[in-house]
């Protein structure tokens, strides 16, 4: 972690270049941080960090091609766990920033950000690991309130393979084809949906989908 004195290593990561270029201007302005690298897309920071650009945080879009936000942040929790997390998204429900948290997201930042909150993210994540707004607070404060039985934040923990399924109940692709696809028999993909529409209280394909895009499960 470096020092109030050394300068902030910035990776930026968001597939719109004309933000991202006026993002990277923004942080070089101010005196101790510095963007080491800016990417595309999450397969493309994997790029940058493999070959050696090791940033202490990174600035991270939520909807991207090729590898979104969320994958992106389970790799550098994974491989990188030191690298400090920023999502740069406009899915702030609860349970997108539940899940977001759970792949090792350190804070929530809209795109629209004003400078001077932008670079107190960055400091505070910096030095204390985190970084909440006041808006942020509020609505995870609201769903522990809410969750006397557990029923809300049960709903946030997904496991990896009802992501995966919610992913593929989003195409055109049959519950036979999304079976072969997970590497499963059509019965346990059936169990799998059933457990869902009562889970996320839903009856349906469509409103397992509209779940999916409300939290950012499935971004477009």
């Amino acid at each position: 972690m470096p020092t109030i004195t050394e300068t902030i290593k910035v990776g930026l990561v968001d597939d719109h270049t004309l933000l991202r270029n006026a993002l990277a201007s923004l942080i070089d302005e101010f005196k101790d941080c510095k963007v080491i690298f800016q990417a595309g897309n999450g397969k493309e920071l994997i790029y940058q960090i493999k070959n050696g650009l090791i940033p202490d945080l990174v600035l991270l879009d939520l909807n991207m091609p090729e590898l979104d936000g969320y994958d992106t942040a389970k790799w550098l929790q994974g491989n990188y766990p030191g690298i400090h997390i920023l999502m740069l998204t406009m899915y702030d429900t609860e349970m997108a920033m539940i899940r977001l948290l759970q792949a090792g997201v350190k804070g929530f930042l809209k795109k629209d950000i004003h400078p001077s909150e932008l670079k107190f993210a960055i400091h505070s994540a910096i030095q204390s690991g985190y970084y909440y707004s006041h808006n942020t607070t509020g609505k995870l404060v609201n769903l522990f309130r809410k969750s006397h039985d557990n029923a809300d934040l049960k709903k946030a923990m997904l496991t990896e393979m009802e992501i995966r399924f919610l992913k593929h109940a989003c195409t055109e692709l049959t519950y036979k084809e999304i079976a072969e696809r997970m590497h499963l028999n059509p019965r346990a993909v059936d169990n799998l949906r059933d457990n869902l529409f009562t889970k996320l209280d839903v009856k349906s394909r469509v409103g397992l989908a509209m779940y999916s895009i409300k939290h950012g499960i499935v971004t477009f």
